[in-house]
Order: structure tokens, then C-alpha cells, then sequence
């Protein structure tokens, strides 16, 4: 077993080649260009590998040598934690079991790493950033034979009538009124105005907007298709005649994606999420000191108002995706007058029609929403500041 450092150009990181004690190559980069660093990370290396030896896998494998072998057999990435390559330091997950020995782990460690990395949220909250990516590694790890088998402890979700609910509802969770929903729009640039005005008139998840292509919009039809959704199967979703001028527009002059970025990209999908808009939106909040909307907001929304507007629940059920008939199921294209129907009960509000962009979004959507002032910003952060407050009372 000999280990050494190589690099190709001295801007370059260094990295560890050489073999281990069954022969098998090594080569793996120690991230930094620092020579000293380097060799300590090499010494770390023989150690775990001379230990491997002595001891087995068991006694070895760290946490992230077990999460980037789940990566590379398919696993997602998402709450894992992101690497960045200025300060050579994770964040999330990651940054806190780094090094860390399978072997090492205990359910009170992972208790303290929840409460640091998401303290004060909702059980489901917690269960979904921190154990299901934790318990999906160590899964794997079981299955590579470098862990036990483990009943890790959740936590559980208060039930009975008489529990009180456990903090406030995450933004995006639950509807707001249309009026609110336009004051909130305002304060967005064009190219996300597009988008929060199709997930609330449509009732979309935003996931499916993001991948949608202008060719499964039949504008004609007031009809878009859909060849896959949430529950595995694809659906036919109707448009309200608000989006009409809109998905025109899109349809004639944008081949490809139907959605873009203000620079005329397509949206990037990071693990079934949109990227480009968190910055937008947080800056229209604290323009529109409206903190209650976010890209889910118009599904429910749209859920909650087709229910006021007394559609029936199998209609409406139909509409997002719920549930789809053998009917449904062999003719998505084919649009539905019963759905489209419906979806027309949502109302409108004439002063968001009228805006240019919902006739001409393509030729707009360079348009940035104005720049904050320093007193808006300063308004803004003091009125989210309130609401916060408000929310934890």
C-alpha cells in the first residue's frame, strides 16, 4: 500500500493516487492547492486505509465517503449540503458529519445536529431535511455492508384534537386571496410575474411548469398536456382564459421552454426544484411587505378557490392532478369542456390584465423589477421583522 500527492498544474488541487492493500487504484482529489494541507489529508488517508485493514469497512468509512457513493448510485442530493469551492467548507448536512465514522453516529448526535441546522421547525420539517436524506445514506451504507442496521428515532407529529399546533405554517403551505397574490406580483419582475401567474390560474406544481415545453400547450383547445406528474402519470391541465393572451404569445414566438429567466434561460431544476427566483422573491416581499406568498402558493390557492366557487371536489380533484379516470388516462391531449369550466370560476382582476406583459411576455421578459432603495429595504426588513413576530406569538 503506498499512497502519494500529484497534480497536474500547479494551480491545480492535489490529488491522492497510488493503491490500497488489496491493489485496488486510488485517486482522489484533496480539494485545495495547499501542499500542507494536502499532505495532512494524505497521512488521514493511510491511516484510514492501514485501520480498513486491521479492522474491516465497518471501522472506517466516514459519513461522506457513504453519501457520495449514494450520489454515485443515484441518490439525491437535496439537504445533503452544497461544498463551496472559495472556503473548501460544506454547509447542511455535510458540514457536520464530514470525517465523521459510520460507526461514530449516534441518535443523540443527530438529535444536536437538528437542532443546530433547523431549530424550531415543525416535526414534518425536520423529518424531511435532516432524517429522510440521513436515513436514505445510511441505507445505503447498510446495503455496502459499512454500517449495522439501525432504528434511527423521529420526530413524531403531535396528534389528538386537543394539540395544539407546532408553529407556524410554512410559507407556501397554504392560499392567500387573489387580491394579495397581485399586490405581491407587483413587486416582481416580469419573468417570474409569468410564472406566479400561471401556477395561479392553473394550479400547477411549480416543478411541472418548469419543465414544460410550448408544445404541450394547446392554446386553441385551452388545454395543456402534461406527460408526467407527481403521481406517475401524465395529465391534462385547463387554462383560464386570464392566460390566454399570455400562452399566445409563448406559444407563437418561444420554441422550447415555456418559462424563462429574466435573461431568456430556462429555468435550472435542482432535484425537482426551480432555481433563479429566491432572490427575486425575497426582494418583492420586501417591496410588497407581503410575506405570505411563494411559488406553492398558487396550488393551493387555486385548490382552495375552486372549492369556495362550490366546483365539485371530483372536478377539482382532476384539476390538480389528484385523480384521473381510465378516460383521462388514455386521452390527455384531449381537452375536457367540464374542467375547463371550472377553472374559469377562478376570478380575475382586471388591473392584472392589463398589464403589456400578459399580452407580450416573450418581447419583455428582460424587464427587472425596480431596484430597492435604501429606505425601502429598510422598511421591508423592518416590516418582515414584525411579521415574524407575529408568526411566533
Amino acid at each position: 500500500m503506498r499512497l502519494y500527492l500529484w497534480r497536474r498544474e500547479p494551480h491545480h488541487s492535489w490529488v491522492i493516487r497510488g493503491t490500497d492493500a488489496q491493489g485496488n487504484e486510488i485517486r482522489e482529489s484533496t480539494k485545495t492547492t495547499n501542499k500542507a494541507a494536502a499532505e495532512g489529508i494524505l497521512t488521514k488517508r493511510e491511516a484510514e486505509l492501514l485501520n480498513e485493514v486491521v479492522h474491516g469497512k465497518k471501522a472506517v468509512v466516514t459519513f461522506d465517503q457513504a453519501a457520495e457513493s449514494y450520489l454515485e448510485n443515484g441518490g439525491s442530493p437535496r439537504f445533503l449540503g452544497t461544498f463551496d469551492e472559495e472556503t473548501g467548507k460544506w454547509s447542511g448536512l455535510m458540514s457536520h458529519l464530514i470525517g465523521t465514522p459510520l460507526k461514530d453516529i449516534t441518535q443523540p448526535m443527530m438529535n444536536d445536529i437538528g437542532k443546530a441546522l433547523y431549530p424550531n421547525v415543525r416535526p414534518d420539517t425536520l423529518n424531511r431535511q435532516l432524517w429522510t436524506p440521513f436515513i436514505a445514506v445510511w441505507s445505503h451504507a447498510v446495503i455496502m455492508e459499512w454500517a449495522i442496521p439501525k432504528k434511527w428515532i423521529r420526530p413524531k407529529k403531535p396528534k389528538g384534537t386537543n394539540v395544539e399546533s407546532f408553529g407556524p405554517k410554512r410559507v407556501g403551505s397554504y392560499p392567500v386571496p387573489y387580491g394579495i397574490a397581485w399586490d405581491f406580483i407587483k413587486g416582481l419582475g416580469v419573468a417570474n410575474q409569468t410564472v406566479f401567474t400561471i401556477l395561479f390560474y392553473t394550479g400547477m406544481r411549480p416543478i411541472e411548469l418548469f419543465v414544460m415545453n410550448t408544445t404541450q400547450v394547446n392554446v386553441p383547445g385551452r388545454w395543456i398536456t402534461l406527460a408526467k406528474s407527481k403521481i406517475g402519470e401524465a395529465r391534462g391541465v385547463p387554462i383560464h382564459e386570464a392566460l390566454v393572451p399570455m400562452l399566445t404569445d409563448m406559444v407563437e414566438n418561444r420554441p422550447g421552454r415555456l418559462v424563462r429567466t429574466w435573461e431568456n434561460e430556462p429555468f435550472t431544476v435542482y432535484d425537482d426544484n426551480g432555481g433563479q427566483m429566491k432572490k427575486g422573491i425575497a426582494a418583492a416581499r420586501l417591496r410588497t411587505h407581503i410575506f405570505d406568498v411563494a411559488p406553492y402558493t398558487g396550488r393551493h390557492t387555486v385548490s382552495t378557490e375552486l372549492v369556495i366557487r362550490d366546483v365539485h371536489p371530483y372536478k377539482k380533484d382532476q384539476i390538480m392532478g389528484h385523480v384521473a379516470d381510465d378516460m383521462s388516462r388514455l386521452y390527455t391531449s384531449v381537452p375536457q369542456p367540464p374542467l375547463i369550466e371550472a377553472i374559469n370560476k377562478l376570478p380575475t382582476i382586471q388591473e392584472w390584465l392589463d398589464q403589456d406583459w400578459m399580452k407580450t411576455p416573450v418581447e419583455l421578459v428582460g424587464r427587472r423589477a425596480k431596484t430597492l432603495k435604501k429606505a425601502e429595504r429598510e422598511a421591508g426588513v423592518k416590516a418582515l421583522a414584525e411579521w415574524q413576530a407575529q408568526r411566533a406569538a
